[in-house]
């Protein structure tokens, strides 16, 4: 076997999946608000062994509408609901109509940064989203994926109402 063990972990997109979606950017603290079971939920794939990563585009920042800084509040407050259970938070604070990023979802930066950092094996990972460019990332990197929510989006294989009953799949996954 050559070095350590490799990991396994979750990638979390962040608005529809851990907070609310409410139709526009969410980067005011008191709009920002943790969806029914996220705590839970991460909780229990903690205690399953999996590595938690929240992996968000945020192009209002490129759009000028927000910081950096205020983003990196809402992440504080999640992480303060969801006592500390996440391991690394990315964003891409990109937007196509300003500029090119590799950052950015569909694309994968932010999921092979993670991979590298935390030495994951792709195979052993998923990734939770609420649009089909979040399984699309996850799908250039050998993570599988399963999307959530009530959105528009055509419904994979792989659908669960919200976080919770994505947790539930990852964790009878390991069964199967």
């Amino acid at each position: 076997m050559d070095g350590p063990a490799r990991e396994k972990a979750v990638f979390l997109d962040r608005d529809g999946v851990l907070n609310h979606e409410i139709g526009h950017y969410v980067w005011r603290l008191d709009e920002f608000v943790v969806a029914q079971g996220v705590p839970e939920s991460l909780a229990r794939l903690k205690a399953a062994g999996y590595r938690l990563i929240v992996v968000t585009n945020q192009a209002g920042i490129a759009k000028g509408l927000y910081t950096a800084q205020e983003v990196h509040a809402c992440h504080q407050k999640l992480q303060q609901a969801c006592h500390h259970a996440i391991d690394a938070f990315y964003f891409a604070s990109g937007h196509p109509s300003v500029s090119e990023s590799l950052m950015r979802k569909p694309d994968s930066l932010m999921l092979e940064k993670a991979i590298a950092r935390f030495r994951l094996d792709p195979s052993q990972c998923w990734i939770v989203g609420d649009r089909l460019r979040d399984l699309q990332a996850g799908a250039k990197v050998g993570v599988r994926g399963i999307l959530v929510g009530e959105g528009d989006e055509p419904r994979p294989e792989l659908y669960a109402a919200d976080l919770s009953a994505a947790t539930d799949l990852i964790l009878a996954s390991r069964t199967m």
